[in-house]
């Protein structure tokens, strides 16, 4: 069976790019070398773990079964469907990494590594040195949790849903595939359109699976609270919408006994609590009613601990160091809208966020100021100069880059931390003029049209308020006008979605191994594309192009010289006010739950955790 997909339908990537791609292909691939099934496929180099491996070093092989655990949800949920742009989805169905309670995939990700993918609902996974396609062994007992076995027609069926109705950050990786064959029932092969992106097959290995008996197109476009049928290892027993969902075991699982699932999904029961507001979460954790609770304030990490349960030890409080970049969190300039077109005006107003009183202030000290969209990583740009293999990636995509930044020197603007430092307002002031603006009675306007300098801040939080609060007095000093507004979480999806905003509080997130989410984030049609993470409507050709760069690379340092490039030309559009980030992870939990000794390069797994025997 083949499933041809037209041409129309396929993403539709700017000829630089495929220019750029095609070259480096060229000039990299010794030609498509012969495959062999193996157990586990990784981006660049080898699995860390062998075949045959016994089980991931951070989950423990005999952890107890039994007992609930409850998270608690800012937030709300209508939905539970989370393939789909519509509709808020409750979380726990297909979460990412090993939190995929209800949906799988063929694959699932080793956390110890930037980007390998050791085999779940598959066998074996086979793939040429070109990467030209990629194809999958489906396991004999591979089974949706209504006994039914999963077969090639599921995923090819999961594969037409996904691409033409679901989300589109991952519909536009499937229309890269050019065909889809199927040889027999347990046997899938994906075949694309050409090799110049070479990740497209673990992109394929992470597509969820989805039943062809139970889930029509018809059922697939739309919002619906009815229980969903995946493979994975919990199925849904309770429905409260808005407020909780939970899940149950199945202790008919498949795949309880493979290695990469040893250790893990040891919970009976796994609740889903959601709150409105992020106080009264807290203090359910307080009282017992959330067992884990992941901090990102400061000031209460340092001072909102002293109570009964933590001082007496039934909570602790734990630090994980991680390996991974910590993104980009930040005030995001829509650039859709006149006031923020200019480039200078947007790194302006960069300049006018004061993070070293904010950070004195507000958070204890604790912050670290974020440069770079790859921060902390070897993939971020910021304290080093471009290497020669940069600047010839650089200049053959056409990418306008400042001196500061090319060398690694550029850092954002700093102040006195006073709150009212003159010379830092002063060199704003001074870009602004140079960008046609004056002040007028205490007023920055247009010096041409007369027009304000104005725009209104849009969240959903306390702790977001309390922030762009702290931006619009500092902006006020020079005359601009920045109102603040807080929504709930369906106004807030409504225009973000619809990129019905002036500025909003964004994070875009990092991996060691960024590929195609990029092109959901940075490419030039991602601009138009509802539902898109292109918040600031970015339009540069050289994104894609260095996107395009990543996805081609076969090496980790063409790679990395890839992904540096890419990192100083998204610095250099300003399209954000860079703010901070936690130097490490800081949870709390009750000591009801436990957890293994060892922790993965991603941090904590809690997937792996268990909950203390007799408790």
């Amino acid at each position: 069976m083949v499933a041809d997909v037209p041409a129309a339908d396929r993403f539709p990537l700017p000829a630089l790019v495929r220019r750029v791609a095609a070259a480096l292909v060229l000039a990299l691939s010794p030609g498509a070398a012969g495959a062999a099934p193996a157990h586990a496929i990784a981006m660049h180099g080898e699995p860390l773990y062998p075949a045959g491996f016994e089980g991931f070093r951070y989950a423990r092989p005999d952890a107890p079964k039994g007992g609930r655990i409850t998270y608690g949800v800012f937030g709300s949920f209508d939905s539970l469907n989370p393939f789909i742009i519509k509709g808020q989805p409750a979380r726990g169905l297909r979460d990412g990494g090993q939190e995929n309670f209800v949906y799988e995939s063929m694959m699932v990700r080793g956390q110890d590594e930037a980007f390998t993918l050791y085999c779940l609902v598959c066998e074996t996974v086979e793939t040429p040195e070109d990467r030209a396609w990629v194809e999958f062994r489906i396991r004999p007992q591979a089974r949706f949790s209504d006994g039914k076995a999963i077969e090639a027609a599921d995923v090819v069926h999961s594969f037409e849903l996904l691409r033409d109705e679901g989300r589109p950050n991952a519909a536009q990786a499937y229309k890269k595939v050019a065909r889809v064959e199927t040889p027999d029932p347990r046997t899938v092969r994906f075949v694309f359109e050409d090799a110049s992106d070479k990740e497209l097959a673990l992109i394929m290995g992470l597509m969820p699976i989805l039943p062809k008996h139970l889930m029509s197109r018809e059922d697939f476009a739309k919002t619906s609270l009815a229980p969903p049928v995946g493979s994975g290892p919990y199925k849904i027993a309770a429905v409260d919408p808005g407020n909780r969902l939970t899940l149950k075991r199945d202790p008919n699982y498949w795949a309880r006994d493979l290695a990469v699932k040893r250790g893990f999904d040891n919970f009976d029961e796994i609740r889903f609590d959601y709150y409105r507001d992020q106080n009264a979460l807290f203090e359910a954790f307080k009282a017992g009613l959330i067992d884990v609770y992941p901090e990102s304030d400061p000031s209460r990490w340092t001072t909102g601990y002293d109570f009964p349960a933590v001082t007496d030890g039934r909570i602790v409080k734990e630090t994980f160091e991680t390996g991974l970049p910590r993104g980009m969190y930040g005030f995001v300039f829509n650039t859709r809208r006149p006031v923020f077109a200019d480039v200078r005006v947007r790194e302006a107003l960069a300049r006018l966020f004061d993070f070293e009183w904010a950070n004195k202030n507000l958070f204890f000290d604790l912050y670290r100021r974020t440069a770079s969209y790859f921060e902390g990583s070897e993939l971020s740009s910021v304290g080093r100069p471009a290497s020669e293999a940069e600047r010839k990636l650089l200049a053959a995509v056409g990418a306008s880059v400042r001196p500061d930044i090319l060398e690694g020197t550029w850092r954002p603007a700093s102040t006195d931390g006073s709150g009212r430092d003159r010379a830092a307002l002063k060199a704003a002031f001074d870009q602004l003029a140079a960008a046609g603006w004056k002040l007028d009675k205490g007023v920055m306007r247009n010096a041409q049209t007369g027009q304000p300098l104005a725009f209104e801040i849009i969240f959903q939080t306390r702790d977001q308020e309390r922030i762009a609060l702290l931006y619009q007095r500092t902006l006020k000093q020079i005359g601009i006008e920045a109102a603040v507004r807080t929504l709930d979480s369906p106004q807030y999806q409504r225009r973000r979605t619809s990129f019905d905003f002036d500025m909003t509080l964004w994070i875009w997130g990092a991996s060691l191994s960024p590929g195609n989410e990029q092109l959901h984030r940075w490419s030039v049609a991602a601009a138009d594309i509802d539902g898109s993470f292109n918040l600031p409507g970015a339009r540069n050709p050289a994104h894609d192009a260095l996107i395009a760069a990543m996805l081609a690379a076969k090496s980790r340092d063409d790679f990395v010289d890839a992904v540096r490039a890419f990192d100083r030309v998204l610095i250099s559009g300003f399209y954000a006010v860079p703010l901070y980030h936690q130097p490490n992870v800081w949870l709390a939990r009750w000591t009801r739950i436990e957890r293994p000794s060892t922790t993965s390069l991603w941090g904590p797994v809690i997937a792996a955790w268990w909950v203390k025997p007799g408790s």
